[in-house]
């Protein structure tokens, strides 16, 4: 396969993340392999940001403890870390330069053995989700074509866990809404239930699901099925007054208006 070819089936690759069983663990440890064999570079890793000031590396790897020390010191430090604030590119041409800007991350950069390190940002637009460190073993920078290809697989990778987290947004509003309406559904059932079983008006029903769901804290929605399932009525509800009853009560409050002169 030539680089050419290897490099367009990448990007088909980064841009597969639209499938319903999509594997979020599996897109950046393909990604980080990717960077490996089309960049000129040792080791790669992805960075995203979680919480907090500092930055985590998800994808599964089977690090030597030099290298696991230095990924866990470039979560809060290093080129990966200000990659990510500033959302540009960041670079150290030599240890000595890296020694000076990254005092905490740089020594385990050394010990495991890498002369330089660097980092690509996850944005879009005003949005970051992290960075792509690049490790090196050489002395010679990576090259200018190198650094616009591992942008556009960072930009590529950040398009696409930003289309599924969409997707899987959407997915839960959906959800949501479909809850909703169907919890309505039985909500207005259950009303028009304990109204005729009470003989209460349909908004006197509403109040009493509502009174009773508050005062043993459980949802409306579980009194509304207890109402058509259980023949539960809540002790709130409230007769409705016939004609007659309201007449009387009219004319005893009329009465009461004189101030009982009689």
């Amino acid at each position: 396969m030539s680089r050419q070819q290897h490099i367009v089936r990448t990007f088909l690759e980064l841009a597969d993340t639209l499938v319903e069983d999509f594997d979020v663990i599996d897109f950046l440890h393909q990604m980080t392999l990717r960077c490996q064999e089309l960049l000129d570079v040792t080791d790669a890793a992805v960075f995203l940001n979680h919480s907090g000031s500092r930055l985590h590396s998800p994808a599964p790897c089977d690090p030597s403890p030099q290298l696991q020390l230095v990924l866990d010191a470039a979560g809060s430090q290093g080129p990966a870390l200000d990659a990510h604030h500033t959302a540009k590119p960041v670079a150290a041409h030599s240890l000595r330069e890296a020694a000076t800007r990254w005092p905490q991350f740089t020594p385990h950069l050394e010990q495991a053995g890498y002369t330089r390190a660097s980092a690509l940002p996850m944005r879009l637009r005003q949005e970051k989700l992290g960075s792509l460190l690049l490790l090196h073993s050489t002395d010679q920078p990576l090259a200018a074509e190198d650094l616009a290809l591992g942008q556009a697989l960072a930009d590529a990778a950040t398009i696409g866990l930003i289309h599924s987290r969409t997707i899987r947004q959407q997915h839960t509003v959906n959800e949501q809404l479909h809850n909703a309406l169907q919890s309505r559904i039985i909500i207005e059932q259950a009303k028009g239930i304990l109204a005729a079983r009470a003989d209460i008006t349909l908004n006197q029903a509403f109040d009493s699901l509502r009174r009773h769901a508050r005062n043993n804290r459980i949802l409306l929605n579980d009194v509304a099925r207890e109402v058509i399932d259980t023949g539960l009525t809540p002790v709130t509800a409230r007769p409705r007054p016939d004609a007659a009853d309201a007449a009387d009560a009219a004319d005893r409050n009329g009465k009461g208006g004189t101030g009982g002169t009689e």
